[in-house]
């Protein structure tokens, strides 16, 4: 396992793959700063026209007062999101990073297995579907493990085996359904969920890891390839004995 992620780590620096960390990372930040600037314009909008509305309300204090309380909840709008954007890498970068998670098999399949076939990419729709579904459940973590954060870093440790436990299980089974149909990635990865667990605890320590966490997707991806390949040797090991 820890040659599987040593490979994948040193592989992110070659050419090919640097490229496509490159290209993934570039659409992420994109993301991520339209959303922001979007929210931004919006909850400064948000705070001056409620601003406004107290003013003509209440009558009570002058104009200067409630815009310079407009500015100020603009100014902390504008924190937020900065706070919030740190949150929603993980997630922004794994619905990114499925449209590249085949180009990323394919580089690490003719470096480490010429010998053998290469797999077939993923149609475009179930590409995204995957995306969306590894980013919503990223999302979802996140907000389920935040009222933790304050009780004793309980939340820290309830997103790390959430992530460990679903990003493990959904880039292990990108990487196998490039050679299985999708039920059968599914049952191969049933069948060795402890194993798949402990590869996800790899890729959870990666993703909390902030700024690295941008490349998660194309590390988890090279990462499980080297997993799925190992399982189906001793699996084809077995069959033979």
């Amino acid at each position: 396992m820890f040659d599987a992620a040593a490979k994948a780590l040193a592989q992110m620096l070659t050419p090919t793959l640097r490229a496509v960390l490159l290209k993934a990372i570039g659409l992420a930040l994109a993301l991520i700063a339209i959303i922001s600037i979007v929210l931004q314009r919006l909850l400064s909008a948000l705070a001056d026209n409620g601003a406004t509305w107290a003013e003509q309300t209440s009558g009570f204090a002058p104009h200067a007062v409630w815009s310079a309380l407009a500015w100020v909840l603009s100014i902390m709008a504008g924190i937020g999101i900065v706070t919030g954007a740190l949150f929603l890498m993980p997630t922004v970068t794994a619905f990114v990073g499925s449209f590249f998670v085949d180009e990323t098999a394919e580089a690490v399949e003719r470096e480490y297995y010429p010998a053998e076939p290469v797999g077939r990419a993923l149609p475009f729709f179930r590409a995204l579907i995957e995306g969306l579904k590894i980013a919503w459940l990223a999302l979802l973590v996140y907000l389920c493990a935040l009222p933790f954060l304050f009780f004793a870093g309980f939340g820290v440790i309830i997103l790390f085996l959430a992530n460990a436990y679903l990003l493990g299980r959904e880039y292990f089974e990108l990487a196998a359904m490039r050679f299985r149909p999708p039920y059968e990635a599914k049952a191969m990865r049933k069948a060795n969920a402890p194993y798949v667990f402990l590869a996800g605890m790899v890729i959870a320590v990666f993703v909390s890891i902030p700024v690295v966490n941008l490349a998660t997707p194309i590390f988890a991806m090279a990462f499980m390839v080297h997993v799925h390949k190992r399982m189906s040797t001793k699996r084809a090991e077995l069959i033979e004995h």
